[in-house]
């Protein structure tokens, strides 16, 4: 005599049956993350790895260094018109000036009326060699004589234009506190402390006014090079040798 079926036995069939076809209920493994949180790390490390770098950039461009466009030829051949200079601008607040040092720094005393030009990078900006610190006297014989400093001669032959005298007129400057006495390399065609004598500040330039000192030319390409300040031309000169504020 076959027993009949038990109810009970028959639910736990059907129970197993749709066990069987449902979704796996084994706990989901940690290491795979929800893909929303893993698009949300990569984008947070790509802000952190290109913006961190690129702020850098910005504060060493806005504190640390300049960037000028040169119209003149004040400074031939030492640097040359259209050349881009980049400059050094914790000098003279942070880093102290020296004898040869190429400075960039406000006009004065309306220098670009006689310097034909607009300035630099179209700005009431001037670019020269420092020559004189405060305490020194500069002064010149003329044509034919060198540049003397606190009664030394200096040799400028190594960044003065070939052919150009270290003044074609004679002069005599005592450089006042505070102050410094700067000249062009291409004397001749160089509206410089020299001409300026009889102006507000005796042609000389307020060491506030100072925005830098030159590093290297960066641009045309074929231009791309080191500014060398020459400080060895001045090695035998006697008095302070740097100055800052």
């Amino acid at each position: 005599m076959q027993a009949s079926p038990n109810p009970d036995d028959e639910r736990d069939l059907r129970t197993m049956v749709v066990a069987d076809h449902g979704v796996d209920p084994s706990p989901v493994p940690r290491h795979k993350a929800p893909a929303r949180q893993t698009a949300g790390m990569g984008l947070r490390d790509t802000l952190i790895w290109c913006g961190i770098p690129v702020l850098v950039i910005l504060l060493l461009r806005v504190f640390v260094f300049g960037m000028y466009a040169i119209p003149s030829g004040s400074m031939e051949n030492t640097i040359m018109p259209g050349d881009r200079v980049l400059t050094l601008s914790l000098a003279p607040k942070a880093v102290d000036l020296r004898r040869g040092d190429i400075v960039v720094f406000k006009d004065p005393a309306n220098w670009l009326r006689n310097e034909q030009s607009n300035g630099v990078f179209g700005k009431d900006r001037l670019i020269k060699r420092l020559i004189g610190l405060p305490g020194d006297v500069v002064e010149c014989a003329g044509e034919g004589s060198p540049v003397t400093i606190n009664g030394v001669a200096v040799d400028e032959s190594s960044y003065i234009r070939e052919g150009v005298s270290p003044s074609s007129f004679p002069f005599r400057v005592e450089v006042t506190e505070g102050h410094v006495f700067v000249m062009g390399d291409n004397r001749s065609n160089s509206a410089d402390s020299r001409y300026h004598q009889d102006d507000e500040e005796n042609g000389l330039v307020p060491l506030e006014d100072i925005e830098g000192v030159a590093l290297a030319t960066y641009w045309p390409l074929r231009r791309i090079g080191v500014l060398d300040a020459h400080h060895d031309v001045f090695a035998d000169v006697p008095g302070r040798q740097s100055v800052g504020l």
